[in-house]
């Protein structure tokens, strides 16, 4: 083996920082969902975690910088690096998906397909299923435009719901206020429930930080975790079982 190629291989690229503790969780969620019983089989992944890059939805709506420059510097440098997919765990960000995925010469895998395979994977292939993001997310019909094409039926909670038990909570994960955002986010998924819900998307990956793993198994009914599902698709792709 010539010197160099024993370092040769696959990286999976992690564009982070949006929030940077949904991009930790993400490397940890990557590493407890490989199934590996040696350190060696889990997948080589390179995290480019900048916090400065500027809010979403304030840059979408023009009242604030544009991320996309930065967005784009993160992925190049991950390239460079050798990363031969992306992802990127924030889905906000995913409304500049075609610029991003445009501007590097390796995939980017969508989080919203990592989340309609994570349904049908827990068994919900159509109906109605709640949608809980930011309010651009949503404006922007980020998720309702597929699961819509798909069969589903997409609930979302009324603007004054959705400040108190979607956006109120993902602010306070931002502040690392962890245990203030459980309960507004539980209430959140009660009413979407209430409403027919068979199964509720946490399509901020703030979320899935404000309702752990193990607060759900009393809600009876399927949340969908975008961090998670963002997470078996890229290890999907590394095991050859995705694209």
């Amino acid at each position: 083996m010539m010197a160099g190629q024993q370092f040769e291989g696959r990286f999976l690229g992690v564009l982070g920082g949006m929030g940077p503790m949904a991009s930790a969780t993400f490397m940890a969620r990557l590493t407890a969902l490989k199934r590996a019983s040696t350190e060696q089989e889990h997948i080589p992944a390179i995290l480019w975690s900048d916090p400065r890059v500027p809010g979403r939805p304030e840059g979408y709506a023009k009242r604030g910088p544009d991320p996309l420059p930065w967005m784009i510097n993160g992925l190049r440098c991950l390239e460079r690096a050798g990363a031969k997919a992306m992802v990127i765990p924030c889905n906000t960000a995913h409304l500049w998906y075609d610029d991003m995925a445009a501007a590097i010469g390796v995939p980017i895998l969508h989080i919203v397909d990592a989340v309609v395979a994570d349904l049908r994977r827990q068994g919900v292939n159509k109906g109605p299923v709640g949608i809980m993001a930011t309010e651009t997310t949503l404006k922007l019909r980020l998720y309702q435009r597929q699961l819509e094409a798909l069969g589903y039926d997409c609930l979302v909670l009324d603007a004054d719901l959705h400040a108190k038990y979607c956006a109120d909570p993902i602010a306070l994960v931002k502040e690392n206020r962890f245990d203030e955002a459980l309960g507004p986010v539980v209430d959140g998924v009660n009413v979407l429930k209430s409403q027919g819900a068979e199964a509720v998307v946490l399509a901020c990956t703030e979320l899935p930080l404000a309702l752990p793993l193990a607060q759900r198994a009393d809600l009876s009914v399927v949340v969908s975790d975008s961090i998670d599902a963002l997470a078996l698709t890229a290890i999907e792709w590394y095991e050859g079982r995705g694209g």
